[in-house]
């Protein structure tokens, strides 16, 4: 069985490896993936992405333990999530909801849901309330990797109640498609909402704010410190510079909308 870890808590401290190890006292046998633990503190949005992107590569079954937790330890519920393409373990506010948001999977993609309220399957009844992540997720992701059916851990939930972060789907058009950026990346490349397959082969350009950007097939589309749109490895079109920064040069943000525009002709574009 494989636990695919993702976090915002870094390297310099010890959380990562406290969990790795109330995860391997309980199921010594399980694969531990690190997917990344340097998310940005707190940033849901940049959590609930990268889970999204990261799924169609991980083999089927994985168990995704995801703890990004500003609310520790108040009254957010603790939840397992089982989806088609494995088990998610996390808090409800929001980083697991990529699987029910994204047209990529939909709704369909939500098996059950559970609580996590019997204490039998955590470290301890009186879990730290700054850190579930060691105290309540960690061993549950090891039970579960060891067979714990999911009911064991607590009572069902209705998985229409599960938190959804606000973020605009895409909408067809009668031009194209509309969206909005959803994450940002560290070399500030921004990725929207809008699928891979809003692209056809018509020429195609992406307006947000007072820009408007040339679609391409990869950053050197276009000359250094110039920006475009371009269909990133994660599958969704992205707002880029050629060895620059989209975030920096136009002010993007999580959120901003953007609008896809098929052309039958070239069109021309705003330089960037």
């Amino acid at each position: 069985m494989i636990i695919a870890l993702l976090t915002d808590f870094g390297l310099q401290d010890s959380y990562v490896g406290v969990m790795k190890g109330v995860i391997t006292a309980l199921s010594p046998t399980t694969q531990l993936i690190d997917l990344t633990h340097d998310l940005p503190p707190q940033d849901l949005y940049a959590a609930r992405f990268t889970l999204l992107s990261v799924y169609p590569y991980m083999p089927p079954g994985t168990v995704y333990l995801v703890v990004v937790d500003p609310g520790v330890g108040t009254q957010r519920r603790a939840v397992a999530v089982q989806a088609a393409e494995g088990i998610l373990v996390g808090p409800d506010n929001g980083v697991l909801s990529g699987f029910w948001q994204s047209d990529r999977l939909g709704n369909q993609a939500i098996l059950k849901a559970v609580e996590l309220t019997n204490r039998d399957y955590w470290r301890s009844p009186h879990p730290s309330t700054t850190f579930h992540g060691r105290d309540i997720f960690a061993p549950v992701a090891a039970h579960l990797a060891n067979g714990v059916p999911m009911d064991d851990l607590g009572a069902r939930i209705d998985p229409q109640s599960l938190i959804s972060l606000p973020l605009q789907n895409p909408i067809a058009t009668a031009t194209g498609w509309t969206g909005a950026v959803q994450y940002i990346d560290r070399f500030g490349n921004a990725a929207t909402t809008i699928p891979a397959s809003a692209v056809t082969d018509k020429d195609w350009t992406v307006t947000v704010g007072d820009r408007t950007l040339p679609g391409g097939q990869t950053y050197g589309y276009v000359p250094s410190r110039q920006g475009l749109a371009l269909v990133g490895s994660h599958g969704f079109v992205e707002l880029a510079v050629n060895q620059g920064s989209a975030q920096q040069q136009f002010g993007l943000a999580v959120g901003d909308r953007v609008e896809l525009i098929l052309h039958s002709s070239p069109a021309p574009c705003d330089p960037a």
